[in-house]
């Protein structure tokens, strides 16, 4: 039986670094499901379709495909057959994502898919509803955040090595404005499923927070 890791948590407290640090110390698959989701929005900002455009995006799902391999450790997410790891990292596309999930036919096109994976493979996956709706017996479950201080600075500190212009302030504010939009949306809110383990990675660093999670994992297999 595989054995599957659900991270839920909200934007910018560090899930898909944490988890990707975890499968590789247990040697397991790691399930970007938040690219998954990118990979859709960036379908949409392409094809000039509005985020409240619902029946414009219903209509779109089934054109539709996005894939995940592994290639030299790194997951690609393909779009449609295209490579669009390069593209999907952008704060325009992180701002359409969170404005699209809400949509039914989108949650259930990926849904499917990342369940179809779980259940023959050892997996970590993250995203906002693992726990509460993708994997519902995921073995172990973490419910990972940070306050909205401690991950504007580390979104602000993230740009900056970029080079980019920003303002720690607007980022705070926009960090505020997805956590709403996630935590009530009517379809598969953000949520601390009822089972899963509160980790706090405010005053924790990425190693700590990895120690954490596989004692947390080593304990639940005993």
């Amino acid at each position: 039986m595989a054995f599957n890791i659900a991270i839920d948590g909200p934007a910018g407290a560090g899930k898909s670094t944490i988890a990707k640090r975890v499968a590789k110390e247990l040697s397991y698959i790691y399930v970007d499901t938040g690219a998954m989701y990118r990979a859709m929005a960036l379908y949409f900002l392409r094809a000039g379709i509005a985020a409240d455009d619902e029946a414009a995006i219903t209509e779109s799902c089934e054109q539709i495909t996005v894939n995940l391999s592994n290639e030299h450790g790194e997951q690609q997410v393909f779009l449609n057959g295209e490579n669009v790891n390069g593209f999907i990292r952008t704060e325009e596309v992180g701002k359409m994502t969170s404005a699209v999930s809400v949509y039914a036919p989108v949650r259930e096109k990926l849904t499917q898919l990342q369940r179809e994976m779980a259940q023959t493979t050892d997996l970590i996956m993250d995203g906002r509803d693992i726990g509460t709706c993708v994997l519902p017996d995921a073995q172990v479950k973490i419910y990972l955040t940070a306050s909205v201080e401690t991950r504007g600075k580390r979104r602000f500190l993230e740009l900056q090595e970029k080079g980019a212009e920003c303002s720690l302030e607007e980022i705070c504010e926009d960090i505020e404005k997805r956590d709403y939009r996630d935590m009530t949306r009517e379809i598969s809110p953000l949520k601390q499923a009822e089972d899963a383990i509160l980790v706090d990675s405010s005053e924790m660093s990425i190693e700590e927070v990895v120690a954490k999670i596989l004692e947390i994992v080593r304990d639940t297999k005993i």
